[in-house]
């Protein structure tokens, strides 16, 4: 795997030594081969991690401890979304981020040890770069942007039938501020050839089997997206180093784009000259149907495409769901985000027969999420849903039901409910 952190622990010597070395091969276990002896290494099956390196999963829940309220949907890896309540801050602070990983968090990243890191920038390029975070910082003009960060299965629990994967409700989204470099910056200061078309993106996650020849993920971006001016290099969260388990020391920030394609552990950017084909591009790994398909219908690997822009969005963040509320005047708060910009977001008190337009605040900069607000007078006490619906400045909105099925459950932006007892 590309990267700056290697295995030091290979060398010359007889067959005890090769064994040894395959057995870091194969399970990844150099951390612990430096503190103790395993005699019958060379019996292990190849790609079985022995059960001893258990204590993985529990080092990852450690970097996990300091989130607040979130929904921890798996442990291995550590997957966990945000009730939606707890999403009212106009910038998501890092507790209370979601956390979408496909593998480990890395050694380095729990002892918040940047000591060496480099990132290198490479393929089809007029010139290789290898930049320490000190030259990202000095060479580069360096911004802070509030930029919306979501999960393509966001909303994945709602399709029927069902699918496959974490089963988010509508979590798994934030806003928090990004400091950085503009990635179309590092990637001109290389010189991006005329052959360019997609970028590969690479990081030092290890992958749940522990086989270091294994990648959990490796995704990339169109050339002309990575050449916006608001995908971002980022080492810094709401002003402070990036936490362990979003990415120290550096990540990507790509806004509009599903949250996979901002690789987290970021040590390599490859410019490649075909669509980038790493793990978590192929089969039906953030790919959509090239055309509309019956829910649950079999769709062949060969008729999915890449997913790329987010849908339209918004979520209600006061009062929380199932609040119950005194009096029939109810105020409401929340965030709308695009591809783009909202271009106005809509409440409905009434199962959608009649809506309201909410006042919308302009954003702070591209791809930051919008806040809403509004006041619903509802006729008598009882039960309410209100319904929220947000429409881009293109004319998309969000459907009152789910938008188009498909076979992993990406992309579903249907409006947002919550549901309150009045009176």
């Amino acid at each position: 795997m590309d990267g700056n952190f290697t295995d030091d622990t290979a060398g010359a010597g007889g067959p005890n030594d090769r064994d040894r070395r395959r057995f870091l091969r194969t399970t990844g276990l150099a951390a612990l081969s430096a503190t103790v002896a395993v005699p019958f290494a060379r019996f292990l099956p190849e790609g079985m991690a022995p059960i001893g390196m258990a204590h993985a999963a529990g080092a990852d829940m450690d970097a996990y401890q300091f989130k607040d309220g979130l929904t921890l949907l798996n442990d291995r890896p550590i997957n966990a979304e945000t009730p939606a309540h707890l999403l009212d801050d106009k910038v998501t602070p890092a507790n209370r981020l979601f956390i979408r990983n496909n593998g480990r968090v890395p050694e380095h990243a729990l002892a918040m040890d940047a000591s060496g890191w480099t990132l290198t920038v490479d393929g089809e390029v007029d010139q290789a770069l290898d930049l320490t975070l000190d030259q990202l910082e000095s060479d580069f003009e360096v911004i802070t942007r509030q930029l919306t960060l979501e999960c393509g299965g966001n909303g994945r629990a709602f399709f029927v039938p069902g699918a496959s994967g974490n089963q988010w409700t509508t979590g798994a989204v934030g806003c928090p501020e990004w400091t950085g470099v503009r990635l179309r910056d590092v990637l001109n200061a290389a010189g991006v050839r005329d052959t360019a078309v997609y970028t590969g993106h690479f990081g030092t996650d290890p992958h749940l089997s522990g086989d270091p020849e294994k990648l959990p993920i490796s995704r990339g971006i169109p050339i002309a997206k990575a050449l916006e001016e608001d995908a971002l290099i980022a080492w810094a969260m709401n002003g402070e180093p990036l936490p362990a388990i979003h990415g120290f020391p550096l990540r990507l920030v790509v806004p509009g784009y599903p949250g996979s394609a901002s690789q987290k552990w970021l040590t390599r950017i490859r410019v490649r000259d075909q669509v980038h084909d790493g793990p978590k591009m192929g089969g039906y790994s953030y790919r959509l149907p090239a055309y509309p398909v019956a829910p649950g219908t079999e769709v062949p690997e060969s008729d999915m495409v890449v997913m790329e822009t987010m849908p339209v969005k918004s979520l209600i963040t006061s009062p929380a769901t199932r609040a119950q509320v005194d009096g029939l005047t109810l105020d409401i708060r929340g965030h709308a985000w695009a591809d783009g910009d909202v271009a106005a977001v809509h409440v409905s008190h009434d199962f959608g027969q009649t809506w309201a337009e909410a006042n919308l605040e302009a954003p702070a900069n591209r791809y930051a999420w919008q806040h809403f607000s509004a006041t619903v007078d509802l006729p008598q006490a009882g039960y309410y849903e209100i319904w929220s619906r947000a429409t881009d400045t293109q004319g998309r909105t969000q459907p009152v039901t789910t938008p188009g099925w498909n076979p992993r459950g990406y992309g579903n932006n249907m409006v947002h409910r919550i549901a309150v007892l009045a009176g």
